[in-house]
């Protein structure tokens, strides 16, 4: 008598499972060792060849190796994926910061203003951080949910881990609104230690 466990797939839930004497055919043994397992190799051959030369043995491997072989697509799919993912949110950060960044050199001409009429420089710093930390939240809640929605999509290549990882969801957020910051924090540094007559006269 033996406790139910997966059998053959490891996407397939666990169902009953009732062992049967071999009646003629191939048969399958586990092995159980304390120590490394290929070492046990040798004296299973020597075990078998004893009992009868004829015997046939065939696709010796470790427990390991099987577990291996059932994943290897799935990890495969899963680096591609990752690798994929990483390379959409560089570009994410990428394009976001260019755009906060060409937003806020676009507003020199303002900030020159401001700045002329007396505004202090962590008035305008507020100003454009506060701008530019909204547009990320909005960006980020926005691509959230589109995320979330098509969750139902991606649980079929999933193992192990839910579509909706908080975790990833909370930390690529971050990330975003990190990345959003400095490309609103460098620019608008400039534009504030530039004089104003000449950003007033910035084109």
């Amino acid at each position: 008598m033996v406790a139910d466990a997966k059998y053959d797939e490891l996407r397939k839930p666990i169902e009953p499972t009732a062992y049967v004497p071999v009646q003629g055919g191939e048969a399958y043994f586990a092995l159980r060792t304390s120590t490394r397992p290929e070492a046990l190799i040798p004296s299973v051959r020597n075990v078998v060849a004893s009992l009868d030369d004829n015997l046939p043995i065939f696709d010796i491997r470790t427990q390991t190796q099987t577990i291996d072989r059932l994943l290897f697509n799935e990890r495969l799919v899963a680096r591609l994926s990752s690798l994929f993912g990483a390379l959409a949110l560089i570009l994410a950060c990428v394009g976001l910061y260019g755009l906060l960044s060409y937003e806020v050199a676009r507003r020199t001409r303002e900030i020159g203003i401001r700045t002329a009429l007396g505004a202090q420089r962590r008035e305008i710093f507020r100003l454009v951080l506060g701008q530019g930390l909204i547009l990320a939240m909005v960006g980020a809640l926005v691509g959230i949910g589109a995320a979330i929605g098509v969750t139902r999509y991606l649980g079929s290549l999933l193992y192990g881990i839910g579509a909706t990882d908080p975790a990833t969801f909370v930390i690529i957020t971050f990330l975003l609104i990190a990345v959003a910051l400095l490309a609103c924090y460098i620019p608008s540094r400039r534009a504030t230690r530039v004089d104003p007559l000449v950003a007033l006269r910035y084109e």
